[in-house]
């Protein structure tokens, strides 16, 4: 078993087919594979081994899948980096993962140069973009070097990957993925999507976050579709390339799809696309129904995380239940249980517990968070919601989320979702803050359509009529704009610091 089989076999089948369009050039599956294989024979070169962490420090450029697909092959560890990092944030997940071979950007070396010779070797360092003196570049990986790089086989539980979580808390920590887990969740993808060589997939969630990584570039190559890869979600652009790229598949957060609402896009822009889906985040249930009122389809959710590999429930197209992330994928279980991990029954809210091949392997080097995170044999997800009687999955929030409220629980997204039916609200996000009486009080903050003028006092007033009266913001603050993480989900922990 090995991920970069995917490449493989899709190069077998459908060598002319383009694998990889990004701005305005393609790689075919042939192409993609012959640079896979020259790169993969370089980290040898290099004497990469088998376990060797090989860390991937770079944006959304054709670098990245070559890159990551010949760590695979060579059965290393890859390590992805946020390239929002900084040097002192890159040193700690370099540290972390031990990794001593780095694939980067011209752009994106002044935040690592000044750890070279201290955490890693300058000679180890690839640049899969643009040039620099003394740094060797991905296409002089493998020179000379002739035939194929057949896939080591690899066992289930290998590692395969390494994504460090968004932080919420403290020190970003690992979740190792094995060759198992991801292989089992690219399969679990194409056949709940049914993904297949005709679709074009729209990517411009970044390849370093799960999502981006598992769910939709290694599900692509898996299917021998078309990734129509972009650095970053720009509205313009992205709205210009997906007609003229045949565009069939869009995935996005919630923020993608406000923004796109918001920027009034005409439907006939969107009419080669046949389905849309929403992760990440909880879609609010308005924003939803907006969409398929615009453009007549429904926008599918699934729910995961980094440590699901992500995929864990599917909000199916023969049963779409609004507002619900759906039923747990194939050989996956889910369950809600209480404090002292007791099964609920339908409808009673708690913690959301996930079982199967997509669960991580656990934490780099903190086996005693691994121990707590998966007890009993489930991850523990943090996440609160409640199972109809159909095994449907309703998200509420994160544990962490929950706002008491002198004894009264508020969660947030209860709130978020009146506020999203007023007409001048664009985006929002409720947060819990300290209270001197309550002990905590809810605040939102939201940002307004420009030409709408209201006021933080009619925003109240909205919800006094709506809600019970301990759920009503206590303070609401107009922003020009949310802070976000690069995927485009809100991040509420700035919202409560500031």
């Amino acid at each position: 078993m090995n991920i970069a089989q995917n490449l493989e076999r899709a190069a077998r089948h459908f060598p002319d087919q383009p694998a990889i369009v990004f701005e305005g050039s393609q790689i075919r599956y042939a192409e993609l594979e012959a640079a896979v294989d020259r790169v993969a024979h370089g980290l040898c070169d290099l004497r990469v081994e088998p376990g060797d962490r090989v860390a991937l420090f770079m944006p959304n450029i054709p670098a990245f899948p070559i890159a990551y697909l010949a760590v695979q092959k060579v059965g290393a560890i890859a390590v992805s980096v946020n390239t929002m990092l900084k040097t002192a944030e890159l040193r700690h997940i370099l540290t972390d993962s031990g990794a001593q071979t780095i694939f980067t950007t011209a752009d994106l070396l002044p935040q690592l140069e000044p750890l070279l010779g201290d955490v890693l070797p300058a000679d180890r360092v690839i640049l899969g973009e643009g040039e620099a003196a003394g740094f060797r570049s991905l296409g002089e990986m493998g020179e000379g070097a002739e035939g194929r790089f057949k896939a080591r086989e690899m066992d289930v539980d290998d590692p395969a990957a390494i994504l460090y979580t968004s932080g919420t808390t403290g020190k970003e920590k690992g979740a190792v993925l094995t060759h198992g887990n991801v292989v089992s969740n690219m399969y679990a993808t194409g056949h709940a999507l049914r993904v297949d060589p005709a679709d074009r997939l729209l990517l411009f969630l970044p390849l370093f976050h799960c999502f981006g990584q598992n769910f939709i570039m290694n599900t692509a190559f898996n299917s021998g579709a078309t990734l129509i890869l972009h650095r970053r979600f720009v509205p313009p652009e992205i709205l210009d390339s997906i007609p003229r790229n045949g565009v069939t598949m869009i995935f996005g957060v919630p923020t993608v799809y406000i923004a796109l609402l918001n920027a009034g896009v005409e439907p006939e822009v969107l009419a080669g696309v046949r389905y849309y889906f929403s992760a990440a985040a909880t879609m609010p249930v308005e924003i939803a129904n907006r969409w398929k009122g615009r453009f007549g389809k429904p926008i599918y959710e699934g729910y995961g995380l980094t440590e699901t590999s992500p995929f864990a429930s599917y909000n199916h197209e023969w049963e779409h239940r609004p507002g619900s992330v759906g039923t747990p994928v194939e050989m996956v279980e889910m369950r809600v249980v209480d404090d002292e991990d007791r099964e609920l029954p339908p409808g009673e809210w708690g913690e959301i517990l996930i079982k199967g091949p997509n669960v991580m392997r656990g934490y780099w080097n903190r086996p005693a968070e691994t121990a707590e995170t998966l007890r009993g044999g489930w991850f523990h997800t943090g996440d609160v919601g409640y199972m109809d009687e159909d095994g449907y999955i309703f998200l509420v929030d994160r544990v962490k989320d929950m706002i008491n409220a002198g004894g009264f629980k508020i969660w947030p997204r209860e709130v978020e979702e009146v506020l999203y039916q007023h007409p001048a609200v664009k985006e929002c996000a409720v947060v819990g803050v300290p209270d001197p009486v309550r002990g905590e009080a809810a605040k939102a903050v939201i940002v307004a359509h420009a030409e709408d003028q209201v006021t933080p006092e009619e925003l109240e007033a909205y919800c006094v009529e709506r809600m019970a009266a301990y759920k009503v913001p206590h303070e609401i603050e107009l922003v020009s704009e949310l802070p976000k993480n690069p995927t485009g989900k809100i991040l509420k922990r700035v919202l409560r610091e500031n």
